[in-house]
């Protein structure tokens, strides 16, 4: 079962086609749906884990063009990565025979596309393509020379993250700042985030880093974190399935990315009055985030910047409530009505 923001705005992407009026079914490769969602569920996971095996894809694939066959639907919606060469030309020439919009989460050529430019002009030139920021788009299009590129959004429910924020917060902490999210140092940076908050005034003053996720690097860097000795100014949470009543209590959320295709705990964020201090990364934040309005951008891989940001916001609290005040207005164009008519004029377009 996966945890990411993938797969987070796939499940509000059910919600929004079913209230539409679509009949919706997601399809996912692994097994299991970790987020709230609307429609039927067709599980190839099931048959992953019964056979992982060049014979298993096989297996796999023949199922899902079956399954394709009989349902017939008006649109597919593919939000998966499209990275491996020759599963893409499989896919996207035999078995998608319908209506297909794909959409790209990533700002990394690598997860995104196959390695071959040839292949993804040639597989993808004339398809219906959506990618989550404008940046992305921009790069994407121009790169492979993609003639029906799109920007939307990915959409939140802002009521149903207000409800879920009211549940109890059993962590008894005092003051924290934020980070959640999958722990992997080679997208997240966390490293980074340690040591900025390590130069920091923030432990001075007793304000603690919450760091809440799992991931394939927790145990590096929980080690990071001892090597700094922050054993007890950094407070490591495992995942869970609502972390809103955390970030709600959080002084304000840090974002230290490599990349971000679209940050969603940005807008999550927001949408809680909790302000955001990000890194300069490609391409999420800076479409979200206006220096000094709803948070702070600073210079990417640069941990003095960074620190001075977590310094600004708790010492010049002008600064940090300004942006406070601002955060929930500054996110409206992510509500589901709104990314809902993006996605209904798409539709009718293709």
């Amino acid at each position: 079962m996966d945890y990411g923001g993938a797969e987070r705005a796939s499940a509000t992407q059910s919600i929004i086609f079913h209230k539409l009026g679509f009949e919706v079914c997601i399809v996912t490769v692994n097994s299991g749906v970790a987020y709230s969602h609307k429609g039927t569920h067709f599980n190839l996971g099931v048959l992953k884990n019964d056979k992982d095996s060049a014979f298993g894809r096989i297996r796999r694939l023949i199922t899902f063009k079956k399954f394709l066959n009989k349902n017939r639907f008006d649109f597919i919606v593919d939000n998966r990565p499209r990275n491996q060469a020759y599963r893409e030309f499989i896919i996207t020439k035999f078995i998608y025979n319908f209506p297909t919009i794909y959409v790209i989460h990533s700002f990394e050529e690598s997860l995104a596309f196959t390695k071959y430019k040839w292949l993804n002009t040639f597989l993808y030139k004339n398809k219906a393509m959506v990618c989550v920021s404008k940046i992305g788009a921009d790069k994407f299009k121009n790169l492979y020379r993609l003639n029906q590129m799109t920007t939307i959004y990915n959409a939140f429910d802002f009521d149903e993250i207000s409800k879920q924020s009211n549940e109890e917060n059993k962590l008894n902490i005092g003051d924290y700042i934020i980070f959640y999210g999958r722990i992997h140092d080679k997208s997240k940076n966390l490293k980074l985030l340690l040591d900025a908050y390590k130069i920091s005034r923030l432990n001075e003053r007793q304000i603690k880093l919450l760091i809440l996720g799992d991931g394939p690097d927790l145990d590096l860097i929980q080690s990071y974190s001892s090597q700094l000795h922050l054993h007890n100014d950094v407070i490591f949470k495992a995942f869970v399935k609502n972390p809103f009543p955390y970030v709600k209590q959080a002084k304000f959320l840090v974002l230290t990315s490599r990349s971000e295709g679209f940050a969603m705990v940005i807008p999550e964020s927001l949408s809680l009055r909790v302000p955001v201090l990000s890194v300069d990364c490609e391409a999420g934040p800076k479409e979200i985030i206006t220096n000094g309005y709803n948070g702070l951008l600073v210079e990417n891989f640069n941990k003095e910047a960074l620190a001075k940001g977590m310094n600004r916001f708790i010492e010049d609290s002008d600064i940090h409530d300004f942006c406070k005040e601002n955060a929930v207005k500054s996110i409206y164009k992510f509500s589901l009505d709104d990314i809902s008519n993006d996605w209904k004029n798409l539709f009718f377009k293709v």
